[in-house]
């Protein structure tokens, strides 16, 4: 299964992203934190996604990271929260929010959410306190930090030119941990072979 589609997007509606990829238009249920968070219309963006399939229905929901998607998925572990509510709690309160309210046991600034009672906020304190995905692998590569920072300063989304950056050191057998340094003639030709992803 995917874990992430990359491309231009092409519109913002309410709930929903359009992102244009290899000739595709998909249209993505994404919360309001993470439309926000994603470039304006005619960028290139990366939407980290979740599949949601029943017999019935198949929809596909994005993220502006790999954590918030993350908090998306620890939300559906709740009794009663599917993808659509889950959404819509995303949209009615900022990530940090939410983690501070479920750490605390807060269930008056929880039942306030759209569409969620205090019956299924007390559910979600009960799954989630204290259980909350807080880190996911995705920092950026301190041995290339020079190079992403160049990149970012030319125009390119930091989340993209991260991920192009570890694609080239890959490409040439570089380690990209954080005690790595690459020679000179290296960290030309990673910026050169990053560049040409992000201009794809």
């Amino acid at each position: 299964m995917f874990n992430s589609l990359i491309g231009r997007v092409t519109a913002k509606r309410e709930g929903s992203l359009y992102l244009e990829a290899n000739g595709i238009e998909w249209d993505i249920v994404t919360p309001a934190s993470s439309l926000s968070a994603l470039p304006t219309v005619g960028s290139v963006a990366r939407v980290f996604t979740y599949l949601h399939h029943r017999e019935d229905q198949v929809r596909l929901f994005g993220f502006a990271s790999p954590l918030e998607r993350a908090l998306f998925l620890d939300l559906l572990k709740v009794e009663g929260v599917g993808p659509k509510q889950a959404v819509k709690i995303m949209s009615g309160i900022s990530s940090e929010l939410l983690a501070a309210a479920l750490d605390n046991g807060d269930v008056e600034a929880l039942s306030r959410l759209p569409g969620l009672g205090v019956k299924t906020a007390q559910k979600m304190i009960l799954a989630l306190r204290g259980k909350l995905t807080r880190e996911v692998g995705e920092e950026q590569p301190q041995a290339f930090a020079d190079i992403v920072n160049a990149l970012v300063e030319m125009g390119f989304e930091r989340r993209l030119a991260i991920e192009a950056v570890r694609e080239a050191a890959a490409e040439l057998g570089h380690e990209s941990s954080a005690g790595a340094r690459a020679e000179p003639e290296v960290e030309k030709e990673l910026m050169r072979l990053s560049i040409v992803r992000l201009s794809r």
